[in-house]
C-alpha cells in the first residue's frame, strides 16, 4: 500500500493523459492551450503506470487532460486500464464537446463513470465561462450519458461569483427531477489566475450553509471516493456535493496522486515540482518504479497550503487536470 509519512493512505490515481484542451474555460485557459507546452503519455507509457500503481494498492483511476477526448486512442486508454489487474474502477472528467459521438464507444471499453463539466444552465453565462456557445448540445449529450451504459454520472459546476452564483438555486433545482449528482468545486488559485481568482472565488461554505438550512443531509463517503463532500434531500431524485479545498482538514483525508500528461508524479495538485516516472516506464523497470514511488511519497507535505496563496507550479489547471 502506498502510504506517506503522515499516515495517509492511497487508492486512487489522477492520469492526465494530455493537457490540451479544446475549450478556453475563463478561469483555466483563457487564451487558450499553447500549443508549445502540448504533451501526452504513449498507450505503453500508460500501460506501465497503471500495473505500477495497481502493484501498490491503487484501485481508481481517473482519466483526466486537459481534455481527454482530444485523443483519439480515448477506447484504447479505457479498456488498457479496466484490464490492468487490481484496477476496480476507471472513471474520466471531461467537458462533453465530443460525448455525443464517442460516449458508446467509452462505455463499450468499460467505463464505469463519467463526471461531465456544467459551469452554468444559462447559455450566456456558459458561453461567457467556457468560450463555446454549446450549453444545449452539452444538455442533449448528458440526457444520453444518464441512459448509456456507464454506471455513475456526476457533473461538476465551478462555482463563481460573477458568473454563476445567482443561479444557485437553478442549478440544485436540477436535480429535483432527475438523477444525477451535481457538484460545486471551490474555485482554486493557480500561478495564472490570481486576479481572477480575487474577483469569483465563492466559499464552498455557501454552499454548504444553503444545503443545510434547505434540509438536505449529508452521506457517508466511500472510502475510495473523491474530496467531495455528498448531501441528499428526501423530496430531489439528485444528490449535491461540493469540493472544499480551502476548508482546514481538506487535505486530512487525502487519498489521491496524480500523474501528468509528461510522465511527472505529483504529489499534490499544488506541489513545487512533480517527479520524473518516464525513465523507469520501461520493461525490467517494474520493482525500481515502484520503490521509487514509495520513496518520493514520503517527501509529500501535509497540506497544499493554498491558503497562504502557495499555488506550487501549477500554472492552470488544465496542466494537471485539477
Amino acid at each position: 500500500m502506498l502510504q506517506d509519512a503522515f499516515g495517509r493512505q492511497f487508492s486512487y490515481l489522477r492520469l492526465s493523459i494530455t493537457d490540451l484542451c479544446n475549450y478556453r474555460c475563463n478561469y483555466c485557459l483563457p487564451d487558450g492551450m499553447p500549443c508549445a507546452d502540448y504533451s501526452s503519455l504513449s498507450l505503453d507509457h500508460i500501460g506501465h503506470i497503471a500495473a505500477a500503481f495497481a502493484a501498490m494498492g491503487i484501485e481508481k483511476i481517473r482519466i483526466t487532460g486537459g481534455e481527454p477526448s482530444v485523443r483519439k486512442d480515448l477506447p484504447q486508454i479505457i479498456r488498457l486500464l479496466k484490464e490492468t489487474p487490481g484496477i476496480k474502477s476507471v472513471v474520466m472528467t471531461t467537458n462533453g464537446h465530443k460525448m455525443s459521438k464517442y460516449l458508446d464507444s467509452w462505455a463499450d471499453a468499460g467505463l464505469d463513470a463519467l463526471n461531465i463539466s456544467c459551469d452554468s444552465l444559462d447559455p450566456r453565462v456558459f458561453d461567457a465561462i467556457t468560450g463555446r456557445d454549446e450549453l444545449d448540445k452539452l444538455l442533449e449529450a448528458i440526457k444520453l450519458a444518464q441512459i448509456s451504459a456507464i454506471k455513475t454520472i456526476k457533473i461538476n459546476t465551478v462555482l463563481l461569483k460573477q458568473y454563476n452564483l445567482t443561479d444557485l438555486h437553478k442549478l440544485i433545482d436540477w436535480v429535483k427531477d432527475t438523477d444525477l449528482t451535481l457538484r460545486f468545486i471551490e474555485l482554486m488559485e493557480t500561478g495564472d489566475n490570481a486576479d481572477y481568482f480575487a474577483s469569483n472565488h465563492v466559499s464552498a461554505e455557501t454552499v454548504q450553509k444553503l444545503l443545510v438550512q434547505t434540509g438536505w443531509q449529508q452521506t457517508i463517503r466511500d472510502k475510495a471516493a473523491g474530496p467531495a463532500k455528498e448531501f441528499k434531500h428526501a423530496d430531489y431524485q439528485g444528490k449535491i456535493g461540493f469540493i472544499a479545498p480551502y476548508s482546514k482538514d481538506f487535505c486530512d483525508s487525502c487519498n489521491r496522486l496524480r500523474v501528468s500528461s509528461s510522465g511527472k508524479l505529483h504529489l499534490c495538485l499544488f506541489g513545487d515540482s512533480g517527479y520524473d516516472l518516464t525513465p523507469m516506464l520501461v520493461p525490467g523497470k517494474e520493482i525500481e518504479l515502484q520503490n521509487y514511488l514509495s520513496e518520493v511519497l514520503q517527501t509529500k507535505p501535509i497540506s497544499h497550503f493554498l491558503q497562504e496563496h502557495n499555488t506550487g507550479s501549477t500554472a492552470q489547471l488544465a496542466m494537471l487536470g485539477g
